[in-house]
C-alpha cells in the first residue's frame, strides 16, 4: 500500500482516512465492518499475526453478539486506537504513534489483510482503496484532539441518522442513543456500553468532551 502521510512521531496522534478506490464500497454488508473490526482488533500486534487470518478464515458462520471467538496471546500493539468510525465507502481512525514507525505498519497489514478478505470473498481483483490512507498529524491543544474524537464517532455517524445530520441534530438525545447502539462508531466503547477490546482512551478517557458541548461543536461544523 502507497502512503500518504505527514511525517509524525512517537506520541503523536494521528487522524488516519481511507475510502474505496473510485469512491466504491468497501463494505457491502455488516459481515464485512465486522470483519473489519477484527483486523483492527487482531492485527493491532507487534507479534506475528499470518495466523490469524487463517484461524478468522476458518470459522463457521457469524454471530455478531460474539463478534470475536478467541483472546489474543502476548499482545503487543504497534499503536493505540482511540476512536473509528465505519462508513460504506470510507473509514475513520483516530491512532496514536507508540513506537516509531507503529502507524504505517499498521496500516499496512490493515489495508493488506482487509483486501484479501474483500477480494477473496467477492471474487474481485486489484486495488480496494484509491490509495494509501491518508493520516493527518493533530498538533496543537487538547481541544483540537477532543472535536477530531467527536467528528469521527459522533458527526460521521450521525450522518447516517435518518433524516441526516440536520435531523440528528434536532432530535440529539434520541440521535446519540442511535449512535451509542452502533458497533461501528467507537462511542458506544468510549461510554462503556460494550468491550470490544479494540480502543484505548488514553488522555481522552477523562476529557472527552460531554455530549452536550459535542452538540454545539456539531452545529459549528454543520
Amino acid at each position: 500500500m502507497r502512503l500518504r502521510v505527514e511525517p509524525f512521531n512517537v506520541g503523536d496522534f494521528i487522524h488516519v482516512f481511507n475510502r474505496g478506490n473510485k469512491k466504491a464500497e468497501i463494505f457491502r454488508e455488516e459481515a464485512d465492518k465486522w470483519h473489519f473490526l477484527k483486523i483492527l482488533r487482531y492485527f493491532n500486534n507487534r507479534e506475528d499475526t499470518s495466523y490469524i487470518l487463517k484461524r478468522i478464515a476458518q470459522e463457521k458462520g457469524f454471530d455478531p453478539k460474539h463478534p470475536f471467538k478467541f483472546e489474543e496471546k502476548n499482545k503487543t500493539p504497534l499503536v493505540k486506537i482511540l476512536s473509528y468510525c465505519l462508513r460504506d465507502n470510507h473509514f475513520h481512525l483516530l491512532l496514536k504513534e507508540i513506537i516509531k514507525g507503529g502507524v504505517s505498519l499498521f496500516m499496512k497489514k490493515l489495508g493488506d489483510a482487509y483486501t484479501i478478505y474483500f477480494n477473496q470473498k467477492y471474487q474481485e481483483i486489484g486495488r480496494l482503496f484509491q490509495g494509501g490512507y491518508r493520516g493527518k498529524t493533530l498538533r496543537g491543544d487538547q481541544k483540537l484532539l477532543q472535536y477530531m474524537d467527536a467528528y469521527i464517532q459522533v458527526f460521521n455517524a450521525f450522518e447516517e441518522y435518518p433524516g441526516g445530520i440536520e435531523r440528528a441534530l434536532q432530535e440529539f438525545d434520541r440521535a446519540v442513543d442511535f449512535v451509542l447502539a452502533n458497533p461501528f462508531s467507537s462511542l458506544g466503547e468510549s461510554f462503556g456500553k460494550r468491550n470490544l477490546k479494540i480502543i484505548e482512551r488514553d488522555i481522552l478517557e477523562k476529557v472527552f468532551l460531554v455530549l452536550r458541548f459535542t452538540k454545539n461543536f456539531l452545529k459549528m461544523l454543520y
